[in-house]
C-alpha cells in the first residue's frame, strides 16, 4: 500500500507577489527554487525567471469526472537553468 501526502500549499496571489517585488531594482534578477519533493526546499534546484504568459486554465473531462465549466486566468512564470556552461545531454 503507497502512503499518500496530501499537498496544500498557500498558492501567492498576484498582489503577494507584488508587495514581495517592491523594494527590488527594476534590474534585479530573479531567481526561483523549485523544491525536489513537495514542500522540501532543503534540496531546491535554483533557476532564473525567463519568461511570462498570460494562460486561461480549463479542466476537460476525465474518465472520472465531468468537464468543468469554469476557467481560471492565470500568470505562469517560466524558469530556465541559470547562466553557465553545463555538459551537453545527447
Amino acid at each position: 500500500m503507497t502512503d499518500i501526502y496530501e499537498h496544500a500549499p498557500k498558492i501567492w496571489n498576484a498582489a503577494q507577489l507584488r508587495d514581495a517585488l517592491k523594494d527590488l531594482p527594476d534590474d534585479a534578477p530573479i531567481h526561483i527554487g523549485v523544491a525536489e519533493d513537495p514542500g522540501d526546499f532543503d534540496g531546491y534546484r535554483e533557476g532564473v525567471l525567463v519568461d511570462a504568459h498570460q494562460v486561461e486554465n480549463w479542466w476537460p473531462a476525465t474518465a472520472t469526472t465531468p468537464e468543468r465549466i469554469e476557467t481560471e486566468e492565470a500568470l505562469t512564470l517560466f524558469a530556465d537553468w541559470q547562466p553557465g556552461a553545463y555538459d551537453r545531454l545527447d
